[in-house]
């Protein structure tokens, strides 16, 4: 839970070790977090998921896999953005389809809003990048354009599909469920500061 994070931010306590710090918001049953803890032992990850029943899945699955460089938190990401993790702290938050709140009244709850855009641009360190994912159009170009608004990072820049290679082979179960279905998944890159670490020009989508 949040309040089991340390009170001072001390990721090196926290993980046992001193780690480029990935943070994904909305990890569901933590697909894309067991996966890319297990490719890139490197660097540390930590998953937060508002859904307990969720959030205890996917630390299931962390157990499961013996991934022993990342954490499951279960709470609001834009709380803990703003409480706990310090400026200049991620190399990369990662988005993956999040809730759409489809009716306009409750837009105001999405995740990607403007305050916490410029929150996730604060804590990324100097080249750290954001990656987001849906596959609601809507939500897709009305999020780049509050991006471009409200913060200064670069991008968008293009980023493409991967052929699967097994039946598990994507970033989320919304990824694969999407494709199955034969559906577009919309997806962005945005770096901040820094030299560009991507050959893709800004607006290529």
């Amino acid at each position: 839970m949040p309040d089991d994070l340390p009170s001072h931010w001390n990721a090196e306590k926290l993980f046992g070790r001193r780690a480029p710090l990935e943070l994904e918001i909305g990890s569901g049953k933590g697909m894309f977090l067991g996966k890319a803890a297990g490719l890139h032992p490197q660097h540390n990850f930590l998953g937060i998921e508002i859904s307990k029943k969720y959030a205890r899945f996917a630390a299931a699955r962390l157990i499961r896999q013996n991934c022993m460089n990342a954490i499951m938190v279960c709470g609001d990401a834009a709380l803990v953005l703003q409480k706990m993790i310090p400026a200049d702290t991620l190399v990369a938050v990662h988005v993956y389809f999040p809730d759409p709140w489809w009716k306009r009244a409750h837009r105001k709850r999405r995740i990607l809003r403007p305050e916490v855009l410029q929150l996730i641009e604060s804590r990324l360190t100097y080249g750290g990048v954001l990656h987001f994912w849906t596959d609601v159009e809507e939500y897709f170009t009305s999020t780049l354009d509050l991006l471009a608004k409200t913060t200064t990072l670069q991008g968008p820049f293009e980023v493409q599909e991967q052929e699967a290679e097994d039946d598990m082979d994507y970033r989320t179960h919304f990824e694969r469920r999407t494709r199955m279905h034969g559906e577009r998944v919309y997806r962005v890159m945005y770096q901040k500061n820094g030299e560009l670490l991507f050959s893709s020009k800004p607006g290529a989508l």
